[in-house]
């Protein structure tokens, strides 16, 4: 959970732009009847240097997110000394999954059978999101509606994971409000197989108040904290 703190001033804006989300992030979830204190926001710091993630925690941030796996493992190790619980975000490949498993505490984009098998472990346990594909394209990430079930039940029956509920990305050209009522009936589909999963990813930085008012849990939002991405290394 990230624990609010007084912003500092900061040449790059980035505590600015750290108390104006809190602030709206606590707005939205007293407009939808619910208290801040539920909500977990992630910090996506795709492409921005481990200093950065440094001068977050700083400012009290404790959950960050990473879309891929060498520049998390990389950021992770040289942040070690920091009490970071890091948040997997990004497509896996089932051949890098062993390897994240080290850094990551929760992977939120778990999509098919195959990476569920490779997130297998009799030794640790991760928790895990099983991604939506809110689309009808089978390249975008996240398993299809008709298939939701099948996975979830798999990774219920694999040892090494502990299932925390559905994420998702509202599509672009739909209301996310729309695509948000979808990943709640998801939800509930899921908690009538595991009750405990009771969690909802979904929501980034220019729809994470109608996730929250849909009932998202974790939010994942990047741009609208960090500023812009640099450019590709």
């Amino acid at each position: 959970m990230t624990t609010s703190t007084s912003p500092t001033s900061s040449s790059n804006g980035v505590a600015e732009r750290l108390a104006a989300v809190r602030e709206g992030v606590s707005d939205a979830a007293r407009a939808a009847g619910r208290s801040p204190e539920d909500l977990t926001t992630i910090v996506v710091t795709k492409f921005h240097p481990a200093s950065l993630v440094r001068e977050l925690a700083g400012l009290g941030v404790h959950d960050v997110g990473e879309n891929r796996h060498q520049e998390a493992q990389e950021k992770a190790a040289e942040l070690a000394d920091l009490p970071l619980t890091w948040h997997f975000v990004g497509q896996l490949q089932s051949k890098k999954a062993r390897q994240a498993r080290r850094y990551a505490s929760v992977i939120h984009s778990v999509d098919r059978v195959s990476l569920v098998d490779a997130l297998a472990s009799d030794e640790s346990t991760v928790d895990a999101f099983v991604q939506l594909n809110l689309t009808d394209d089978p390249a975008r990430g996240g398993v299809a509606d008709r298939d939701l079930e099948p996975l979830v039940e798999h990774v219920l029956a694999t040892p090494g994971l502990r299932l925390l509920g559905v994420m998702a990305v509202a599509p672009l050209g739909e209301e996310p409000a729309r695509a948000f009522e979808r990943v709640r009936a998801a939800s509930d589909r899921v908690r009538s197989l595991a009750p405990e999963a009771v969690f909802i990813s979904a929501g980034m930085s220019q729809d994470y108040r109608e996730a929250i008012a849909a009932g998202a849990t974790h939010l994942r939002i990047g741009t609208a904290i960090t500023g812009n991405r640099p450019e590709l290394r």
